[in-house]
């Protein structure tokens, strides 16, 4: 049976200070292992592409999903690729966005972690079909498109602004507000356990903690948090997209993506409402 990895990858490899020769090394990244009954085989944190792959490679089993919060795929050499303006245009009504990748940019840890997982026979996916019966594949995501994209989360109007600080506000009470919705995010998530698929966030110690613990206000711990929930988050997309495919997922950049020189294009699996559809974006324009 097919477990889920969530993997919120750390976009940067670290660098070294040119003046003081300091290495400063890569962020945090979230780590999560989901099995189909909802319950959390591990979770934790990484740091570094070839840490990221060990955690992988302790726990995968052919058949695995694996979810990456990280560009894979990026041939376009400049600009934004079409996956991502296809979010603003999806998504845009519930304040959802992605940030633009292209091949001139230093953020390269997902294409480098892909590039690790293939000797071991793991195959990108752009997520149009099922993959093949014992094939292990990893495919793109965005946890945003998730929360906003699933009915039973309850964002119905715009997402969760649980990352970025509210500008223009004292910064106590946006660090305040922050956490607040970072809590009601994880209150929300915890009662998924009886939906299809499950998630069961007390069935790791870690998990478990973002529930039994408030969310804490100052930066550093406050991030620590969020990378390991929204390491969860892309496990249960992969979850959600393994069980249900196009009947709750739509792919990004299906048709308009681009595709590098081995043939893969770039996308992203998206959880989506009906009228986040291209049909619904095609008769509103």
């Amino acid at each position: 049976m097919a477990r889920y990895f969530g993997i919120d990858l750390a976009w940067g490899l670290g660098r070294t200070d040119p003046r003081t020769g300091r290495v400063r090394p890569p962020n945090e990244t979230g780590l999560c292992l989901l099995d189909a009954t909802g319950r959390i085989l591990d979770a934790g944190w990484a740091r570094g592409v070839d840490a990221v792959h060990d955690f992988i490679a302790a726990h995968e089993q052919p058949g695995d999903v694996i979810a990456i919060d990280a560009p894979l795929i990026v041939p376009n050499p400049t600009g934004m690729r079409a996956a991502e303006r296809e979010v603003a245009s999806r998504y845009g009504r519930w304040k959802v966005a992605a940030n633009a990748s292209n091949a001139g940019s230093a953020a390269r840890a997902g294409e480098l972690l892909l590039a690790a997982l293939e000797p071991r026979g793991i195959r990108y996916t752009d997520g149009t079909g099922p993959p093949l019966a014992g094939t292990t594949v990893a495919f793109e995501c965005y946890p945003y498109t998730t929360l906003v994209g699933v009915a039973e989360l309850g964002y119905d109007d715009e997402r969760p602004r649980y990352k970025r600080l509210i500008p223009g506000i004292d910064r106590a009470d946006a660090r305040a507000r922050r956490a607040a919705a970072c809590d009601d995010l994880i209150a929300r998530l915890s009662r998924l356990g009886p939906s299809t698929p499950p998630l069961d966030l007390r069935s790791h110690p870690a998990t478990r903690a973002l529930v039994d613990e408030p969310s804490p206000i100052t930066d550093a711990a406050y991030k620590h948090r969020e990378e390991l929930l929204d390491s969860v988050i892309c496990a249960w997309t992969a979850a959600l997209w393994h069980a249900n495919g196009p009947e709750r997922t739509q792919v990004l950049g299906a048709d308009t993506g681009e595709v590098d020189a081995r043939g893969r294009r770039a996308t992203i699996v998206a959880p989506a409402r009906p009228e986040q559809r291209r049909a619904a974006e095609d008769e509103s324009g």
